[in-house]
This record gives structure tokens, C-alpha cells and sequence, in this order.
């Protein structure tokens, strides 16, 4: 049964007895550790087994000046060996303890000697109980940033049965929640959530099965709300008119939260969308990978995002966004809407409309690259000519060459040549793997060769 007092000495080993003669004169400082016995104040020991504290007495010699600890990927079970370990350690500010099984329910807490200064707890895959998490963060003051990822919560029960709904427990110190890769599917269970932390700042719902930030109850095998899927849809008002009393929109207990990752979720409808725009510190958005885009471009969902949420600074983790940026924005989205029939216009339409006014349509002139080209491709003595979307990555299209040119993706290298203009600028080396093909200016009859790198 590997102890951290184990796995420590296996890792920096065990502390020598130093023997000096007192009497012998000495001209030349030895210290009398050596940097391998000293315990950093990060320690790290993943993946070790480890099971229970070990020594008390050694452990406290050993670890007092420990700030930042993580055990990840060990056998620890039992909550007494984790605050046995803790407890020896009252400067630790960090603790990582995922991917350990701690399904074991709290007892005998010591409420007279919390950590003061444990501010970021990681639980991830630990499986931890609510009635633990509860116990955990009154015994924590201090704490500010939490991670209860992928521990297959499907519903949020931060409020013991003591509480009610007048007057339910409130976590203030939380300002940081990463809940990523729970089974929750509805908004309702998420407001739960910045119920228990009014003050929360960031929230990550990454890979969260949620179909709607709609908080009505779920009625009967539908979703919370039949809403339109298309860019227009129902108003917020018409939404917020079915939500439950105390719950009165998607927003009502986040009203601090500035920074929201909703990747990877199952948001399918724009009027997610226009309930994000009413968050009313949200400034920090990520939304990737939802139904909801599958029919648009990259740019055509930037665009519209910008367009419909006013108050966000930055998206999916790119630069701020500018006034240039945002105007041409707002300017395409009422272009967009400017043929649709009114019943399909969005509030936020006329809000644009009053901003920048009722625009004349642009000339119709498609200068938009073709989706589509057909290109020859060639590697040595193969040739082939294939058609390609021109919205993909140069990375993406060198993984579709693998089986044609029997090169890794890894190794390739690819050369654009323009038909009208080979024999002026010859071939171009597609040198950036995160470039769209569309930026080269691809044509129906262009030609990309394919080359391998040389083995240095």
C-alpha cells in the first residue's frame, strides 16, 4: 500500500544524516542538502499508487513549505488519507486530486482549522458525491476556483434538504466553475448552479448535453422550448413567459458571470444565441462545435455571432473584437435579413436597422470563391484531378492526400501552381497548416504537387 511519504522519498530520496567533525576547520561551504532532498513548493506526483499518507511526523517535516500539490491518477479512496496528507501542508494554495476514485461520503469534518488558503480545488473524474462537494466547500473559505468535470452529474444538488428555496446556501469565495463532460441537459440544472455561486465569474460547460439555455421545465419528451432553427425565431419574452417562478430568464443567476465556454454542446436554435446577448456582464464567449453552425461557414458564423451579441469582447478565444470588425458585421446581418419575410426577422434586426439604418442591397455580384474547385494533383508519376472544398485548412486537405500520395500528412509538403500565372510566380509553397484554401485563390484547373519533406 504505497504511501505519499513513499512516494516522495522514491522521487527526491530520503533525507541524509549529515556527520561533520566539528573540530576539523573548514574553508569551502557544502550544503548540507543536496537540491534531490529538497521538496519543491510543487509537488507533483501523478500516477504513483498512492494510497495513504504515511509518517505524520515526516510528512510534516518534509512538506510544510508545499504550495501547490497534485496527485492525479493515484489510488487514493478515502477522504481521511487525503486530509491527513493536507493537513501537513498549511501553505497549499493548489490541489489536483482527479482520477481518483473518492466516492466515500465526508465524516468527521474539522471545522475549527479550514484551509485559508486553498483557493483551487481539481475533482475531476472522482466521482464525488454532492453531499461531499457541499462539505468540501464549507470546509474551503477560501476557495475561488473549482473543477467537478466529467464526474456524471446529471443533476446539480448544491442545496442539502435543510435548505429552501427562500433561503438556500450560498458559496460567495467561487468565482471559477469548470463542469465539462456531465451528462446535464437542461438550463434549469445549470441556474442551480449560479445559484449556489452568485459570484461566479467563469463557467465551462464544455461537451454538456444541453439542447437549450431555455430554464422551463421540460414538458413531456420534448425539448424545454420548440423553437424556430432558423437565424430568426421566437423573442426572449416569449421564452421567459414559461420559465418557473424564481427563475426568470436563462441569466437570472449569472449576473457577474463574464467568461462562458459552451462548446461541444447540443444548442441547436439562434434564440440560444440572442439569450447569451442578455447575460449582462458576458464578454468572453466560446461556442464551437454546436448543431447549430453545421450549415454555415466559419465566416458566416462569426459574423453572426458578432452581429447578434453586442456585449462580447472576444470569441472563441480570438483577439477583440473591433469596431471596424463589428460594424461590417451588424451591416452583413441586415443585408442578410434585408429579403426575408419580416415574420422571420429577429429583435435584433430592427435593432441594427436603427442603428446603421435600412441599407440598399449590395450589387448582386458573387465574389465569393466558389465552395467547390476541380484541381489536378500530383505526386512523382500520379496524377489525379479531384474536387475539393475550398473552406477547409491546408492540414485537413494533406490528411485527404495520405492514401494518394502514401506520404504522412506529418511529412508532406504541398505547392500550389495558378495556371495563368506559373510561369511568372511558379509554385507556391502552402506553408501555413491553418490557412483555408480559399485565401490561395484556387481555381477550377489549378494544380497542387505533392512532395515529401527530407529527413533531417
Amino acid at each position: 500500500m504505497p504511501s505519499l511519504l513513499e512516494a516522495i522519498d522514491k522521487k527526491y530520496g530520503k533525507e541524509e544524516v549529515d556527520n561533520f567533525d566539528l573540530d576539523l576547520p573548514i574553508e569551502i561551504y557544502v550544503p548540507k542538502k543536496s537540491p534531490r532532498n529538497s521538496i519543491p513548493s510543487l509537488l507533483v506526483l501523478n500516477d504513483c499508487d498512492i494510497e495513504t499518507a504515511g509518517d505524520e511526523q515526516e510528512l510534516e517535516k518534509k512538506c510544510r513549505g508545499v504550495e501547490e500539490l497534485d496527485l492525479a491518477q493515484n489510488k487514493l479512496e478515502r477522504w481521511t488519507e487525503v486530509f491527513d496528507i493536507l493537513k501537513h501542508m498549511p501553505r497549499v494554495k493548489f490541489v489536483n486530486l482527479s482520477f481518483n476514485s473518492l466516492t466515500e461520503e465526508l465524516f468527521n469534518l474539522d471545522d475549527r482549522n479550514p484551509f485559508q488558503y486553498l483557493k483551487n480545488l481539481v475533482l475531476n473524474a472522482t466521482r464525488i458525491n454532492w453531499k461531499s462537494v457541499r462539505d468540501l466547500l464549507r470546509l474551503l473559505p477560501c476557495l475561488e476556483e473549482l473543477h467537478l468535470s466529467l464526474n456524471n452529474y446529471s443533476s446539480v444538488e448544491l442545496s442539502n434538504d435543510a435548505d429552501t428555496q427562500t433561503s438556500p446556501r450560498h458559496y460567495c469565495n467561487v468565482k471559477k466553475l469548470h463542469f465539462s463532460g456531465n451528462p446535464v441537459a437542461t438550463w434549469r440544472e445549470i441556474c442551480k448552479l449560479g445559484l449556489a455561486f452568485p459570484t461566479l465569474g467563469a463557467l465551462v460547460l464544455a461537451e454538456c448535453p444541453l439542447q437549450s439555455l431555455d430554464p422551463s421545465p421540460i414538458i413531456g419528451n420534448g425539448s424545454a422550448s420548440e423553437a424556430d432553427t432558423s437565424p430568426g425565431g421566437r423573442t426572449e419574452s416569449e421564452c421567459e413567459s414559461n420559465s418557473p417562478p424564481g427563475i426568470d430568464s436563462p441569466h437570472s443567476y449569472f449576473r457577474k458571470l463574464k467568461f462562458l465556454n459552451l462548446n461541444s454542446t447540443l444548442l441547436a436554435t439562434w434564440d440560444d444565441v440572442d439569450r447569451l446577448s442578455r447575460f449582462p456582464e458576458l464578454q468572453y464567449l466560446r461556442l464551437q462545435g454546436c448543431p447549430l453552425f453545421e450549415e454555415y461557414t466559419e465566416h458566416e458564423r462569426h459574423q453572426f455571432l458578432i452581429a447578434r451579441l453586442p456585449n462580447v469582447q472576444t470569441l472563441n478565444g480570438g483577439g477583440i473584437i473591433g469596431k471596424e470588425e463589428r460594424e461590417d458585421a451588424e451591416r452583413a446581418f441586415i443585408r442578410y435579413y434585408l429579403e426575408k419575410p419580416e415574420s422571420d426577422r429577429p429583435e435584433r434586426y430592427a435593432d441594427l436597422v436603427a442603428v446603421h439604418g435600412k441599407l440598399d442591397p449590395l450589387v448582386d455580384v458573387d465574389l465569393s470563391p466558389e465552395k467547390r474547385v476541380k484541381v489536378r494533383f500530383t505526386c512523382g508519376e500520379a496524377s489525379e484531378v479531384r474536387s475539393i472544398v475550398v473552406y477547409q485548412t491546408v492540414q485537413e486537405l494533406k490528411q485527404k492526400l495520405e492514401s494518394f500520395a502514401g506520404i504522412p500528412s506529418s511529412r508532406m509538403k504541398l505547392f500550389y501552381v495558378d495556371q495563368d500565372l506559373k510561369d511568372i510566380t511558379g509554385a507556391e509553397e502552402m506553408r501555413f497548416p491553418n490557412k483555408q484554401l480559399y485565401s490561395y485563390n484556387i481555381s477550377n484547373g489549378d494544380e497542387i504537387i505533392v512532395d515529401s519533406k527530407q529527413l533531417k
